[in-house]
């Protein structure tokens, strides 16, 4: 399968759904990265974009796509609908991930937005969490247990970021644990990433 993990900063995805990405890169399917800013406003864009490259290849992702827009100022237009559409249309994802629409940042509520549009045609559409999400109620969940290490990992590679979370003393990794925690006691593993389904398609045998 061909896989499509789409962020607005870099270090979304790997806070978002790291963990069932490499499950999936692990079992043979081809990963890709869509990064929609280089995350300016956090650091220097191009330690940024050096770091997610290190981390995309702890996860085994195929390619990154940088994509250069404004961090904080992600415009919903046609223009970034059809930008995204275009890299679906280049990758042929089975799978989608992207970040979710009810958060306080504005650039993950936008992506998720254009998103939306730009993958009516792709059959498996899922939302994943990042610490700026609210109102994240899922109903599908991964068991990241196996992999945990090796997201951390991922995570670890933003070393810039590691810190960087507007709350004293609590670092990133800190966060991630805690999450992946509470997700796995919801669906009764140690530890897990929850995903909201826009669309969800299974082939069930009678």
């Amino acid at each position: 399968m061909n896989i499509l993990a789409i962020g607005a900063h870099p270090d979304d995805i790997e806070i978002g759904c790291g963990g069932s990405l490499i499950k999936y890169s692990g079992a043979g399917h081809s990963i890709y990265f869509l990064i929609m800013t280089g995350g300016e406003m956090g650091g220097d864009a191009r330690i940024r974009k050096t770091e997610q490259s290190n981390s995309a290849k702890i996860i085994r992702v195929k390619d990154v796509l940088f994509q250069d827009y404004p961090d904080t100022n992600l415009p919903l237009n046609k223009i970034l609908i059809s930008n995204i559409e275009s890299v679906v249309k280049k990758i042929k994802p089975d799978f989608i991930f992207v970040n979710y629409m009810h958060d306080t940042h504005q650039d993950h509520r936008t992506l998720a937005k254009a998103t939306i549009s730009a993958t009516r045609y792709v059959k498996n559409v899922l939302f994943y969490e990042v610490p700026t999400t609210h109102d994240f109620n899922p109903t599908v969940f991964v068991d990241v247990t196996p992999v945990m290490e090796k997201k951390i990992a991922s995570l670890e590679a933003h070393a810039s970021q590691i810190m960087k979370t507007n709350i004293e003393g609590l670092s990133i990794i800190e966060i991630a644990k805690s999450s992946a925690t509470f997700r796995g006691i919801q669906g009764r593993v140690k530890y897990a990433e929850g995903f909201i389904p826009l669309r969800l398609f299974f082939n069930i045998i009678i």
